[in-house]
């Protein structure tokens, strides 16, 4: 465990305040946006003296690193940076973000330390089948595994097959890749005659797209493994911002380098430990791009009791129940796609893939729920269709208080994919 794992609250926040006081200093001192923010509150970095006084600042978020593309975030001379990344944004243009020498350090170790959280040890196998490249997921992973003295496998996300067979040749440990795609493997394993739960794997490190428990104990099951959440988001710095422990009770914080706030994300306002809001998140070490209360758009809940699990002192954020951002709005009705998840995960006839798709028939919003459902069901008279059809029409209404139509659909019909799997498709012309 990390000495800054189980830090006494006291300890924690002196060593936060001091952090934020001087990356406070240095964004005002080096990134025009920021000195200007500061400028037209009347604020000083010497105002900040404690971390309460954050809260007088302004949400930055990624239409502010959009407005200043590609290096007006950047808080030091190109000379020092090492690496750059890019989100792959549908819309607008990407965010960049950058690394020197010490955030590469500081990124090594958060992540080693995520996967030591989980029960990894130098001794492990871990095969990364997050994609290498701009996205910060692979690259993460792989310092964090290096870091930690672990061997690591660079696959990368794709070549299933491939993926699958050196998996069983190198006698892999421990899996990193998106949940969806540990889904697609293992139904690819048993396709080609292997059966997932005689694989040596012991550990999901799984993250990059909102997930339930019920695609957990799915996956945990398939492979015969446990399997964990990990957060991390490349404006922040990227995989290893925070991990579950074997408790799989909330994901741990880094709160030495990432400093949480939840707040309702229509007021601002901060919300009770254990309520329901949006993740705000200041870098505290970062200095090549460091970000003052980024605006994360995940919706979660935060406790800062000590885990009753593995005794971290670390502040813990619940799953991601949703997005602002990805959040549907259906008739006046805030709609997450986890929250059908849920629904469909308790289901057993169900298989883990499904699509929401949204359409506009006139005036009025309609949601369309397609779901697989295994061979023996699909298989079924009609009228047993009909009614799982009904009762999971019914589930889904109860949990949403809208209407939905679902539409059941025999295995491998829905489009898999390798990386985050495409679960919305909105066809409204809003």
């Amino acid at each position: 465990m990390h000495k800054n794992d189980n830090l006494s609250p006291d300890a924690l926040r002196a060593l936060q305040t001091e952090r934020l006081q001087k990356v406070t200093r240095h964004v005002y001192e080096n990134v025009r946006y920021y000195g200007s923010v500061f400028d037209k509150l009347g604020m000083t970095p010497e105002d900040m003296k404690s971390l309460e006084d954050l809260r007088a600042l302004p949400l930055t978020d990624k239409e502010t690193l959009r407005l200043h593309y590609p290096f007006g975030m950047f808080a030091v001379p190109m000379a020092e940076i090492k690496e750059i990344h890019a989100s792959s944004g549908t819309t607008g243009k990407p965010t960049v973000v950058a690394y020197t020498e010490s955030d590469l350090r500081v990124w090594s170790e958060v992540m080693a330390r995520s996967i030591a959280c989980t029960g990894g040890t130098r001794d492990d196998i871990i095969q990364n089948a997050y994609g290498y490249g701009l996205f910060t997921g692979g690259l993460g992973v792989h310092y964090g595994a290096l870091e930690l003295g672990a061997a690591v496998v660079p696959m990368s996300s794709g070549g299933t097959q491939r993926q699958l067979q050196l998996m069983q040749d190198f006698g892999t440990t421990i899996l990193t890749c998106t949940p969806s795609y540990s889904v697609y493997m293992a139904e690819q394993a048993r396709s080609a005659g292997m059966d997932p739960r005689h694989s040596t794997l012991r550990i999901g490190i799984l993250g990059a797209e909102p997930w339930s428990e019920g695609m957990r104990r799915e996956i945990e099951s398939a492979w015969d493994i446990k399997a964990y959440d990990i957060y991390g988001l490349s404006e922040i710095i990227g995989p290893g911002v925070a991990v579950e422990c074997p408790g799989q009770d909330g994901l741990h914080v880094w709160a030495d380098h990432f400093l949480p706030e939840v707040i309702d994300p229509d007021t601002h306002e901060p919300v009770p430990d254990g309520s329901d809001g949006m993740l705000v998140i200041t870098t505290l070490t970062k200095r090549a791009t460091p970000f003052l209360r980024y605006a994360t758009k995940d919706i979660v809940s935060l406790t800062h009791a000590p885990c009753p699990a593995c005794g971290r002192t670390s502040p813990r954020i619940s799953r991601i129940k949703g997005r602002t951002d990805d959040m549907l709005i259906i008739r006046g009705i805030n709609v997450f796609p986890s929250q059908i998840e849920t629904v469909l995960m308790g289901i057993e006839e169900t298989l883990p893939h499904y699509q929401i798709i949204v359409t506009r028939e006139g005036a009025l919003d309609e949601i369309e729920v397609q779901v697989e459902v295994n061979e023996k069901v699909f298989s079924d008279e009609i009228r047993g269709l009909e009614a799982l059809e009904k009762r999971i029409r019914r589930e889904i209404e109860s949990v949403l208080s809208i209407a939905v139509r679902v539409k059941l659909v025999e295995p491998k019909t829905i489009t898999r994919s390798e990386g985050k799997a495409r679960r919305v498709i909105d066809n409204r012309k809003i």
